[in-house]
């Protein structure tokens, strides 16, 4: 197939991390595949596309002004054209709500994966309003987890183009070694780490880990972060007022994160919702234990013999599950030995990118009138 995908990056993250695994693994697959970037500014050595760039893989520099959107569709109606795509898989709602109508005009085929939905703040819960409502007027949405499937269909979604696929990890990124790792960080080589890897973001719950930490500082923890986001200040200050700044560590954004997981002694996903976040699965392929919140896909990616779960928003569960993986050293390494062991067994590339392309042949289908369509 010819396939072009369609995003506005930020930076770095998990719906940034998929695509480079999709494009690296769909190419493999003998298939022509391009990605196109929506860009605010020209930014030549933009993160997102070291991967791809060193791959060989094509990629569309598309710089458009803030809200220009008549501009930009007519930036992607004209690579639309001149690629001649079988399928253009979008990603996020800014690609989902403002060009795929234009794709749509030009009979090609329009899929979505449907990463996860975060609310938050008004603007951003009517931004996910109008990506659910743009769904359903897609070929094919892929949804990573369950709970967003059901909240696909429920916002109006035919149930018939609805496809649960969940994320998968595919190695594209050589890992370093513990002491490496650390150096890298700007950590101290010994001491017990804690890894917290995500958007700074509401939704993401980094403000729970910090209340969590003064119940285990006994431990004498470092907290490294990689990331960034709009919740930062917000959570130093309350890192300051609860006595507990010195122990974290700020890295800000990495590119290609996954490469310093073996640093941490335990990776603590705290979040309030959730997809299926890569960072699991990265976690899950560095062999570090595992505490995480029990929510959206989560559980169906980990259960008990791979990590350790707690409920959301409760610091003193999140504190005893942390304190459990520094106090029995050997149990925890067991669960990250399932926990990757589950990982290769289940969460491969190959099953992941032929349901790609079964959910591609269906797309097609309703673009050519042979499958139900809108």
């Amino acid at each position: 197939m010819v396939i072009l995908h369609l995003l506005a990056p930020t930076t770095a993250g998990g719906l940034e991390r998929v695509v480079h695994s999709l494009a690296l693994g769909q190419r493999s697959r003998g298939h022509r595949v391009e990605v196109a970037a929506i860009l605010d500014a020209d930014v030549a050595a933009h993160p997102f596309f070291v991967p791809l760039d060193r791959a060989g893989v094509r990629t569309h520099r598309l710089v458009i002004a803030p809200r220009a959107y008549p501009e930009e569709r007519r930036a992607v109606a004209s690579l639309v054209r001149g690629m001649a795509p079988d399928v253009v898989h979008s990603h996020g709602y800014r690609t989902d709500v403002v060009d795929g109508a234009v794709i749509r005009r030009l009979r090609v085929a329009t899929v979505a994966t449907a990463h996860g939905f975060t609310a938050g703040s008004w603007k951003n819960r009517l931004y996910e309003l109008l990506q659910r409502r743009a769904l359903r007027r897609f070929d094919a949405v892929i949804a990573v987890s369950r709970p967003l499937r059901d909240m696909l269909v429920q916002s109006g979604v035919p149930v018939e183009r609805v496809h649960l696929v969940p994320n998968a990890w595919a190695n594209i990124v050589e890992l370093l070694d513990r002491d490496a790792a650390r150096a890298a960080l700007g950590i101290d080589g010994a001491g017990f780490v804690i890894g917290w890897v995500g958007r700074i973001s509401r939704e993401k719950a980094l403000d729970v880990l910090v209340d969590a930490l003064p119940t285990i500082d006994d431990l004498r923890p470092t907290v490294c972060v990689i990331g960034e986001g709009s919740e930062r200040q917000a959570v130093e200050a309350r890192a300051r007022q609860v006595g507990v700044a010195d122990r974290l560590r700020w890295a800000g954004l990495m590119t290609e994160a996954a490469r310093y997981f073996k640093a941490f002694d335990a990776f603590v996903l705290c979040s309030r919702t959730e997809g299926v976040p890569m960072a699991l699965l990265e976690a899950m392929a560095a062999e570090v234990p595992v505490v995480a919140t029990r929510v959206g896909g989560v559980p169906t990616v980990v259960g008990e013999e791979q990590a350790l779960l707690v409920q959301p928003d409760r610091p003193a569960a999140l504190a005893a599950a942390i304190r459990q993986v520094h106090d029995d050293r050997p149990a925890a390494a067991a669960r990250a030995r399932s926990a990757r062991q589950r990982l290769l067994a289940e969460f491969g590339p190959d099953a992941w990118l032929k349901r790609h392309e079964e959910v591609y042949r269906s797309a097609l289908g309703v673009r050519t009138g042979t499958s139900p369509g809108p």
